[in-house]
């Protein structure tokens, strides 16, 4: 969740998938840094999220969910969240914080032992997952102020529970990667093509390291990127769909209106 689409600092570039960042009106805010060298292979970032909603009613934000897991410290507990296929909506209210831990796609395998598809649409406690330590960190994670301080104390957390190296992370890492940089790839073939890998290869990978198959993946990040622009401003909707690798922008509109909600037209409309 973010107030702004905006470059936060941190060299990781604007966020992505969330909706309507501008109408936030600086009541909740995100800022993000990248974890220590050590953790750089299976964690992107370290995220925090500030709201002050005091007198006011409460906020639902949707996201867009990337093919990513995320171990978030809150209140009353550290929760593992998986990859949500459809729209993510978080409720704020009052005053508080959150800390989340983004896994680099396929970097929480190693962390949970088994295929991660198993996690997909799921929120855990995290301490089935991590042990009953994780309470200790989550409490001193959110009595902080500084995120530098909150993101020593992920590091510390998850360096002394750092699991055996796997190849496989970085392999599959550099799929997704491909995936959302290359809007020419619009089909399962093309990626495993691209990745020289069969398709049943890149199915069961994807499967057992990100959780979700390709083929979501692939459609995940069109949606992303149909709502980026949205929320930029005007969208020519029948280009867009041709740039996306759509048939049409009628089969545009289904997949956005599916997972969003409401037409991209309406989406347009009321931004």
């Amino acid at each position: 969740m973010t107030g702004t689409t905006d470059d936060d600092g941190s060299g990781l570039g604007p966020p992505r998938g969330v909706l309507r960042p501008s109408g936030t009106g600086g009541l909740f805010t995100l800022d993000r840094v990248r974890p220590t060298p050590e953790l750089d292979t299976l964690v992107e970032c370290y995220w925090n999220v500030r709201w002050d909603l005091r007198g006011l009613p409460p906020r639902e934000q949707q996201v867009l969910a990337h093919p990513q897991l995320h171990l978030v410290f809150e209140q009353p507990e550290a929760r593992v969240y998986g990859v949500d296929r459809g729209l993510f909506v978080r409720r704020l209210e009052g005053r508080g914080q959150v800390l989340g831990i983004k896994f680099r796609p396929g970097g929480f395998r190693p962390f949970w032992g088994g295929p991660v598809q198993e996690l997909a649409d799921r929120v855990l406690p995290a301490a089935e997952v991590f042990g009953e330590a994780v309470a200790g960190t989550n409490r001193g994670i959110l009595a902080l102020d500084s995120l530098p301080g909150m993101a020593a104390l992920a590091d510390a957390f998850l360096l002394a529970r750092r699991p055996a190296a796997d190849p496989r992370v970085a392999e599959v890492t550099a799929m997704v990667d491909l995936a959302a940089a290359d809007h020419g790839i619009v089909r399962v073939e093309q990626l495993a093509a691209r990745c020289e890998v069969s398709v049943r290869t890149l199915q069961r990978l994807f499967a057992e390291y990100v959780g979700v198959g390709p083929k979501w993946v692939l459609r995940r990040f069109r949606l992303q990127q149909a709502a980026l622009l949205a929320d930029a401003g005007a969208v020519d909707w029948p280009l867009l769909a041709a740039e996306l690798g759509y048939a049409d922008q009628a089969h545009l509109s289904r997949d956005f209106t599916a997972v969003v909600g409401r037409p991209p037209t309406r989406y347009t409309a009321g931004h």
